[in-house]
């Protein structure tokens, strides 16, 4: 092909992709079914600025399909306190400060930063730790294929402590309510209403689960971005160890209670499907184009390229049709404190445990075209809320 046969057909592609998303942004606007909106609870590690968490909790804000009721945070992919700061900026700099956003738990359960450390000369390295020594954050071509970068200082640093933000301090403050109460109250003020939207370590849920064991049959069901079941991949992070997955690993007893809770539907994004979605330069260099305050705010802040884990999970939820294959499978993590400490563990119907587990649609496959479409068009779109 010649180069100028290259550059016309190059534009034709760029053409299409924004006539594509100007036609997701019509379809939404003029849709009957908008005269109801879909209510959600947020739950995430929302590390920032920008990056997959960020753009998550961003799929459903710029959503005119959803009311988010609010935003809680758990210690992950970062600590919470520095999680909340970043979060509470993003909703300044994308106009949706009408968002409440309260603080989760800051610990797992029963798993420790010590304990976690003291095992791995046994168990073996993990290749992701978040807020206990982060990893790997960055996906680069090279000529050998795509390779995981590590940052040369990894931002390691104690639980209450909230480094300098590039993006700027926020100026609102996270509401009085602990995270978990706040999800509570939620969802019994909305029975049987709202889906918990989980896109962390599984501890704020599960201690709401604790609290209040009607919490699960009071919503329409959980979204959740974890697990694994055989991702075909040459990651080393999945490749040797296929069952492993951050989140589930981060807080094991409580994706084990999660999961065991009674909710009237359980949908599961996992590593599976969330590989074959990447964060690429074509995506940001369009998204780039819009000048809507939540396009502006990923093209200075969401220089990562990694997967969209969180962001497929949300936009799934959306709209369930971007998922071409799920497998319905009953799920639950291993909790034996050994090197399989937080794997997932499935079984079909003939094999299932004598205990209770829960039977969940497990993600597979992605219609990757139809989801990016959707997703920079998420991205692009003008804010909904009213600053306060």
């Amino acid at each position: 092909m010649t180069r100028t046969r290259w550059i016309i057909s190059e534009a034709w592609r760029r053409l299409g992709l924004r006539l594509a998303v100007a036609a997701v942004l019509a379809s939404w606007i003029v849709s009957p079914a908008l005269a109801q909106k879909r209510m959600v609870l947020i739950d995430q590690d929302g590390s920032g600025p920008g990056g997959s968490n960020q753009m998550a909790m961003m799929v459903l804000l710029q959503s005119p399909q959803v009311e988010v009721l609010g935003i809680t945070m758990v210690t992950g992919n970062a600590w919470r306190d520095e999680e909340t700061q970043h979060t509470l900026r993003m909703l300044e700099l994308i106009g949706r400060t009408d968002v409440p956003v309260a603080k989760g738990a800051v610990f797992p359960l029963v798993r420790t930063e010590q304990e976690t450390r003291l095992e791995t000369p046994l168990v073996g390295q993990v290749d992701w730790l978040g807020a206990w020594g982060q990893g790997p954050i960055n996906l680069v071509e090279t000529p050998h294929g795509v390779e995981k970068m590590k940052p040369d200082n990894p931002a390691i640093h104690g639980p209450y402590v909230v480094p300098a933000m590039p993006e700027g301090a926020p100026h609102t403050k996270a509401i009085d309510e602990d995270g978990v109460h706040f999800l509570i109250r939620q969802v019994h003020a909305h029975p049987h209403a709202v889906t918990i939207y989980a896109a962390g370590p599984l501890t704020d849920i599960a201690l709401a689960i604790r609290i209040d064991p009607e919490f699960a049959e009071l919503t329409q069901g959980i979204v959740m971005m974890g697990g694994s079941l055989n991702p075909q991949t040459d990651d080393p992070e999945f490749v040797e160890n296929p069952r492993h997955e951050f989140n589930f690993w981060f807080d094991p007893e409580a994706t084990h209670i999660v999961l065991g809770a009674h909710w009237p539907r359980i949908d599961v994004t996992t590593v599976d499907i969330s590989i074959k979605a990447m964060f690429t330069q074509a995506m940001v260099d369009e998204i780039s184009k819009s000048q809507n305050p939540g396009a502006r705010y990923i093209a200075a802040w969401s220089q990562d390229r990694y997967y969209l884990w969180d962001e497929l999970a949300a936009c799934a939820w959306l709209d369930p049709s971007i998922i071409t294959k799920e497998k319905l499978v009953f799920m639950d993590v291993d909790l034996s404190h050994g090197p399989s400490y937080g794997n997932t563990l499935t079984w079909a119907d003939a094999m299932r445990p004598a205990t209770d587990v829960q039977k969940v649609h497990a993600q597979l496959d992605v219609d990757l075209g139809k989801f990016t479409r959707e997703f920079v068009g998420l991205m692009t779109a003008p804010p909904l809320g009213k600053t306060r």
